[in-house]
This record gives structure tokens, sequence and C-alpha cells, in this order.
């Protein structure tokens, strides 16, 4: 691995690891998953269609980083993700909740940085 390469794998690592890891709360209907979307105005009936979008997300940037699929995929991935959590920056904002703001502001920077890593490493 050259030096050049830590910085993308770490950050596409992390960024599928949350990803997968708030799908699941998602999923499981995990007690701070329903009162967020609660209070964001989020349908409980959205939240396995979330959290496929964000599996499919990680599986797009896991897949690429290990050379299984094209890097076409992994940008579309990771642009999915960063889409995602815009969207998911402007539901916390119009809704006024900005108390967690830095939960999807966090996942936002981290599908940025591994759209930008993806797209700088081809």
């Amino acid at each position: 691995m050259t030096a050049p390469q830590i910085p993308l794998v770490v950050v596409t690592l992390l960024t599928a690891t949350i990803n997968v890891g708030i799908a699941v709360a998602d999923l499981t209907r995990a007690r701070f998953v329903l009162a967020n979307s609660a209070e964001v105005g989020i349908p409980r009936s959205w939240l396995p269609w979330l959290a496929t979008l964000k599996l499919a997300g990680a599986a797009g940037l896991l897949l690429n980083l290990f050379d299984v699929a094209p890097r076409p995929l992994g940008v579309a991935a990771a642009c999915g993700l960063v889409l995602l959590y815009l969207g998911a920056l402007i539901v916390h904002l119009r809704a006024h909740v900005l108390h967690n703001l830095a939960f999807p502001g966090f996942y936002f920077a981290t599908a940025v940085a591994s759209l930008a890593l993806t797209v700088s490493s081809g």
C-alpha cells in the first residue's frame, strides 16, 4: 500500500462502518433513531428505505475499495451518501432541530471525504 492510498482506505472504512452501524440502528428501530426521526418529521415507514440507501452506499464504497467493482460504482456510492446526508442536514435545519446536527454533519463530512478520495484515486 502506498502512502496516498492510506487516507482512501481509512476514510472509506470509516464511512462504510458508520453507515452500516446507523443502518442497523434504523432497521432495529433503535430508540434514538425513532426519537430523532419523529423530531424532524420523518415517518417510521421511511427507516427501512433510508437504511437500504446507507447499506448500498457502504457496499459500493467497499466493493470499490477492494477492486471488486469499477471506480464509477464507488464514486456513485459516495455521491449517493453525500446527497443522503445533505438531505438529512436540510431536514434538520427545516425542522429547527439543531441540537444533534453534528451527527448528520459528521456522516456528511465522511461521505464528502470518501467522494473526494475516491475521485482522486483514479
